[in-house]
């Protein structure tokens, strides 16, 4: 008789072969169904139109000073004191520091003394010479004599002009003990303190003064926007105009427009091989000191009137080892992608010089998630004007 065991195992297999077909039954049903097909990737779109463009590029830079003095010692010595305070403004010829002046006050006076050995000497040699003159038309003192005399006195007057020179080199050793500002601005920390020896030899830098009003904004510019703005020159389509009345408004670090308006007084004539740019100066009144050398800024140059154009989103153009592109939606909705060509860059958007037409749409957001030729859902961006018609799609090659 069999076990309860044995029974219990039968009954088992039993359910499991008759479930068997209806789970594989059910897996056929299951891969049998039909796969629902992905939907249109959404897509902020801009309708391209040409507009009235500003002629205005947006240009980063850096504050220079007009001029920058490094005040170094010409003498040698130690330094006593310190007579300035570290950022003020000072006039020209301000005292900033004082060296030791008791050897060269000493050398002063060992030049004075030979100066007055020198006068006495010549002052001799002059009499000999004024008492020999009548005496040599009498015979009563050889000509020889009175050469000799002559000789003797402008020796004499040359060792004048020697020790008067010696005079005026101590005189200016001991004044430059003083050292002083060539020039009016504004004077850094010390770069020495009390007790410091200086050389004239090493030329031991000591302070640096800038003068901070006016002031310049140099900036780089690319040249390829220069020899356009030459060429419409040339065919009429612009005025020339004199580069120094060209303005330019100032954006600082924090974003806020600086009060002062300045303009280009200058224009380099070399392109950095390197870049493609030329460098651009402009000129700026600075009364509060807002503006400091080192200072990063970008320059709004706005030039003559304004022009027809076509300007885009920053975010819709994609740059790529120096080439941008865009991604454009054609009119069966499909993806393809065009480069272009960029002008300037102000206020959040590109001006296109060439590679777009109005009445094309561009992807201004989402054109990360699609690839061309694939069919998107696009919506207009916010903020942007309804597509008059599609764009066309692109021409097969």
């Amino acid at each position: 008789m069999p076990s309860s065991a044995s029974c219990l195992r039968s009954r088992v297999l039993a359910c499991v072969a008759a479930g068997l077909p209806l789970v594989l039954g059910a897996c056929g049903e299951h891969n049998d169904a039909p796969v629902a097909a992905m939907p249109p990737v959404p897509v902020l779109v801009e309708t391209i139109s040409a507009s009235s463009v500003a002629d205005v590029v947006e240009l980063p830079g850096r504050i220079e000073a007009v001029r920058s003095a490094e005040i170094r010692a010409r003498v040698d010595g130690i330094v006593e004191r310190t007579l300035y305070q570290e950022g003020t403004d000072l006039p020209a010829n301000a005292p900033l520091f004082q060296i030791d002046p008791r050897d060269y006050r000493a050398q002063l006076q060992q030049a004075k003394a030979a100066l007055a050995r020198a006068v006495s000497t010549r002052d001799n040699s002059a009499s000999v010479v004024a008492r020999f003159k009548p005496l040599v038309g009498r015979q009563a003192v050889s000509a020889q004599e009175y050469d000799a005399a002559l000789a003797t006195l402008q020796q004499a007057q040359a060792s004048v002009a020697d020790a008067q020179a010696a005079v005026t080199l101590a005189q200016l050793r001991l004044d430059r003990c003083i050292v002083r500002t060539p020039i009016a601005g504004r004077v850094g920390r010390a770069l020495v303190t009390e007790g410091a020896l200086v050389s004239a030899s090493g030329a031991t830098l000591l302070a640096q003064v800038n003068q901070l009003t006016p002031i310049n904004a140099v900036f780089t510019q690319s040249n390829t926007a220069m020899l356009d703005v030459e060429q419409q020159i040339q065919s009429g389509a612009r005025e020339a105009i004199d580069m120094k009345h060209v303005e330019v408004k100032l954006l600082l670090a924090n974003g806020q427009v600086y009060d002062e308006r300045g303009f280009l007084d200058f224009a380099d004539l070399v392109v950095d091989p390197s870049t493609g740019t030329q460098t651009v100066r402009a000129r700026f009144d600075n009364p509060s000191r807002t503006l400091l050398p080192g200072q990063f800024v970008r320059g709004r140059i706005i030039k003559s009137g304004n022009r027809q154009g076509i300007r885009i989103p920053e975010r819709a153009v994609q740059l790529e080892n120096g080439v941008a592109s865009v991604a454009l939606v054609a009119d069966d909705g499909t993806v393809f992608r065009r480069n272009i060509d960029l002008g300037e860059q102000g206020a959040g958007r590109w001006t296109v010089r060439d590679g777009l037409k109005p009445g094309e749409r561009i992807i201004v957001d989402g054109w990360q998630k699609v690839q061309p030729g694939q069919h998107v859902d696009a919506r207009p961006a916010p903020g942007s004007a309804p597509a008059p018609a599609p764009a066309p799609a692109p021409a097969s090659r």
